[in-house]
């Protein structure tokens, strides 16, 4: 609260401004001034119960418009209560994951896009589409003990956003530990450069072949015929080389976040809209 403009103890409440902030007026001199306490949700004027009860709709898979009709708030409001709530949980996951003791990482990449596939965007270049539509990846490292999500990046397949998704995962973690990985090779020289050798790191490369002809389609997965494990840096226990519980998560992400579901209309159509939730380009600071 702003300190009072009179020395006395005496004063009641006077009504709020134009922003909703409560004013107050001194029963004895007349004098007024207003409570400028840090708002939970900034400017909005949505109720913190509303807003709870949204949060928790959206969490549990209902659409946007379902969460509108549900709970009489416009659906703009949702919308712009669903990025300041990502990008605060942003905030606080730089600031707060940081320095965590680590046994066994495993890294993995999940699909997704924004407004149009990546096929979509090169064939219909003329028109000039943004560079922040296409395919978009979320990197993500998961601790496999604990299974905490020690850091993660949205940007492209592609070997500089892969250094920025290790930094991150540098900055997160301490000590000496283990790190596993797909055959993406960009990881092959993203992670020493991150860590300057200070982890043991593998790679599980799996050998695809063509699906049996029974279940060709034409979203039929390949078959794996087999996987190959690798040492890359140190001397990682090739017994615990393994992305499962990676990949169980991306499972859990795209059976959690309705807009990472495959086959879907629930895209995101912005890249801001993406990104804070789990999401985000910029790089974390030091």
């Amino acid at each position: 609260m702003i300190a009072p403009a009179c020395p006395h103890e005496n004063y009641k409440h006077h009504g709020h401004d134009r922003y909703g902030n409560q004013r107050y007026r001194c029963t004895l001199c007349g004098a007024t001034w207003i409570d400028r306490q840090p708002k939970a949700l900034g400017d909005m004027r949505i109720p913190l119960d509303k807003a709870a009860m949204c949060l928790k709709m959206l969490l549990e898979g209902t659409s946007i418009r379902s969460t509108e009709r549900l709970t009489g708030i416009n659906r703009n409001t949702i919308l712009n209560l669903l990025e300041l709530v990502g990008q605060r949980a942003q905030l606080f996951w730089q600031t707060r994951m940081r320095g965590i003791a680590a046994q066994s990482v495993q890294c993995d990449e999940v699909w997704g896009f924004v407004y149009c596939k990546e096929k979509a965007r090169l064939r219909n270049a003329w028109i000039g589409l943004s560079d922040q539509c296409g395919d978009a990846w979320t990197f993500l490292g998961i601790e496999r003990d604990t299974k905490l999500i020690l850091a993660y990046h949205l940007g492209r397949r592609e070997p500089e956003d892969t250094a920025w998704f290790t930094d991150k995962l540098r900055q997160a973690t301490t000590g000496r530990f283990q790190v596993n990985t797909d055959g993406f090779k960009p990881y092959c020289t993203a992670i020493p450069e991150s860590f300057h050798g200070s982890v043991d790191f593998a790679q599980l490369v799996k050998i695809y072949g063509s699906p049996p002809e029974a279940s060709q389609g034409r979203y039929s997965p390949a078959e794996i015929k087999g996987i190959r494990k690798r040492v890359m840096w140190g001397h990682p226990n090739m017994d615990e080389v393994s992305t499962s519980f990676s990949e169980r998560f991306n499972l859990t992400v795209r059976m959690g976040v309705r807009r990472m579901t495959r086959l879907t209309n629930a895209f995101s159509k912005k890249w801001e809209c993406l990104a804070p939730l789990g999401i985000g380009i910029l790089r974390w600071p030091g």
